[in-house]
């Protein structure tokens, strides 16, 4: 199952100064002017990037079928039921995020509550990836009166049915890019709870909370025909007192300093790191590049994430860890690293055992190259 998806997404690869404006629900469902790139019915990045061969792409099939090179732990990984209370904490001095494996994030700022890209079951599809030999850190039907689902793009690993449908009566709006809101809708989401947002837009909530899509280097699709019909983005979460960047999926781009000049600095930013390869560099960042868009955010702490949790790469499941240390120790860079279930709790507690280590079985060697550090 694991092989058959990433040969699903590979397949998918091979086809294929800003103002901010504020919108309400709904209002963006069928717009037609654009501040992303949407030309011939389908989105593009900012930057041009070329699109890997088939010879190319079957060489990584290949690789992934018959090649091992330790992509999945050998023993149990470290899992802690999410303590929800530090989730469910409605007062306004708080700022904290529970890890739930992959790009799934509990976030409490200031008393709001925000799921990321929840997937909350062991497999992202019926095609997979099943997780590592590990649970899910939470009882799912504990999760009560949510403000918002924050959704980056269509991709199965990011977009979940079960988990939409799942958590669509405790939530009070999804927020997700352009064009995706359709397939809400068909899940049993009703309209009026869906804002989409094209990069630059943001909703607020309340006087208190808003947040804004920004530009992300990725791509979008659930299928072999659908590509990029859909648009993907990163967010900024902000509120009077506290700001949070969530990267979603993307290659390293010079949006990042964009973002930071117009809303850094920010106390955290939760950023993808892992799931990379140089096949498809420019739409998955090097773990080096993940720590120079933190730089170029202004951030405080960095919580890496989309690492540790689905076999979707050739690289060794830990080996995001160990280039994401070297080069936030070089770079004064400070990390937040729980293990899955654990909460990250600002000015308060934030983890830093590189509990990975004990995991490991026969390291390979690493390429701890300066990949993107400037």
């Amino acid at each position: 199952m694991k092989q058959l998806s990433l040969i699903f997404v590979l397949i998918i690869i091979a086809l294929g100064c800003n103002t901010v404006k504020v919108v309400t629900e709904g209002e963006s469902m069928n717009k037609e002017n654009y501040n992303s790139i949407f030309k011939n019915g389908r989105f593009h990045n900012i930057n041009k990037w070329k699109q890997p061969g088939m010879i190319s792409m079957l060489n990584t099939m290949g690789k992934f079928i018959f090649s091992g090179n330790n992509r999945t732990p050998k023993a149990l990984l470290p899992v802690q039921k999410a303590d929800l209370s530090k989730f469910n904490d409605t007062s306004k001095n708080s700022v904290n995020v529970t890890w739930l494996g992959h790009s799934t994030t509990l976030i409490n700022i200031n008393g709001y509550k925000i799921i990321t890209d929840p997937v909350l079951e062991m497999s992202a599809s019926i095609f997979g990836p099943t997780r590592y030999n590990c649970s899910i850190p939470v009882e799912t039907d504990s999760l009560k009166e949510i403000d918002v689902v924050l959704i980056s793009h269509n991709h199965y690993d990011h977009l979940n049915k079960y988990s939409i449908k799942l958590l669509n009566a405790e939530t009070k709006v999804f927020i997700v890019p352009l064009k995706v809101g359709e397939l809400l809708m068909d899940w049993g989401v009703d309209k009026e709870k869906i804002v989409e947002l094209d990069w630059w837009e943001e909703y607020s909530c309340d006087e208190n909370l808003t947040l804004t899509a920004t530009p992300s280097q990725h791509f979008s699709g659930r299928g072999l025909f659908d590509r990029d019909k859909t648009l993907w983005a990163s967010y900024v979460v902000r509120t009077p007192n506290n700001r949070i960047f969530f990267s979603g999926d993307g290659g390293y781009s010079e949006s990042f300093k964009e973002i930071g000049n117009e809303y850094g600095p920010f106390d955290l930013t939760i950023m993808e790191c892992g799931a990379y390869d140089k096949t498809w560099h420019h739409i998955h960042s090097f773990p080096e590049e993940t720590i120079q868009a933190h730089l170029d955010l202004k951030g405080k702490v960095l919580q890496p994430i989309h690492w540790g949790t689905f076999n979707l790469a050739l690289h060794a499941w830990y080996e995001p860890m160990y280039r994401a240390v070297a080069a936030a120790e070089k770079f004064n860079v400070q990390l937040a690293l729980p293990i899955l279930g654990e909460t990250v709790d600002l000015g308060k507690y934030i983890p830093q055992d590189y509990w990975w280590e004990e995991y490991v079985d026969n390291k390979l060697e690493i390429n701890l190259a300066n990949n993107g550090i400037k």
